[in-house]
């Protein structure tokens, strides 16, 4: 019985992982596209789409890899990812390696910027500068382009953070058990 327990428990896991993330796949809003066209990529729409999509996908993962539940959940997100990239109709087959390489590089970009701590500005703004430089211009914290994107990414991080709610469900805790506590029990 366990071993069906477990099967069950594992397909479980990967529509959980499945629906994460379809969400974080999704397309970016149209006047996002269009503001960063017209800041970032020379009026190149495609380039700026294509930007804000890795950025989605990109911090979706970082997401997810912070603040899941489950240590198996980010590899099983980053699984469906890639599912999604070899079917994704936007990409065009003999180019999806190469999708897949960018991706990783942004991937990499924005973890790292999550992580500094080198200079005093919040980790949006870290993530909106990577954003810039990958979109073509050079934007530091401070200036208003960075401000803006800044709010945009958070509100990736933020819809990110609620998918994965959905998707896996809160965190239970006894309420005279601290989380630490928690490790320590098992």
């Amino acid at each position: 019985m366990r071993l069906i327990d477990d099967w069950r428990a594992d397909r479980a896991r990967r529509r959980q992982a499945a629906a994460y993330a379809a969400a974080i796949h999704g397309e970016p809003d149209e006047a996002a596209v269009l503001w960063l066209a017209n800041e970032g990529t020379d009026g190149d729409l495609d380039h700026a789409r294509w930007e804000l999509r890795y950025a989605r996908r990109a911090l979706g993962l970082v997401v997810a890899r912070r603040d899941a539940l489950d240590d198996r959940t980010p590899s099983l997100i980053a699984a469906e990812l890639a599912e999604c990239f070899a079917r994704d109709p936007g990409i065009d087959p003999s180019k999806r390696a190469i999708a897949e390489r960018q991706f990783n590089i942004r991937l990499k970009s924005y973890r790292e910027a999550m992580e500094r701590r080198d200079r005093p500005v919040t980790s949006a703004e870290r993530l909106a500068e990577v954003l810039f430089t990958f979109a073509g211009k050079v934007a530091l914290a401070g200036d208003p382009r960075v401000t803006r994107g800044a709010e945009m990414l958070a509100g990736f991080i933020s819809q990110a953070h609620e998918a994965l709610r959905q998707a896996f469900g809160d965190a239970a805790l006894p309420d005279d058990v601290p989380p630490s506590a928690m490790h320590e029990s098992r």
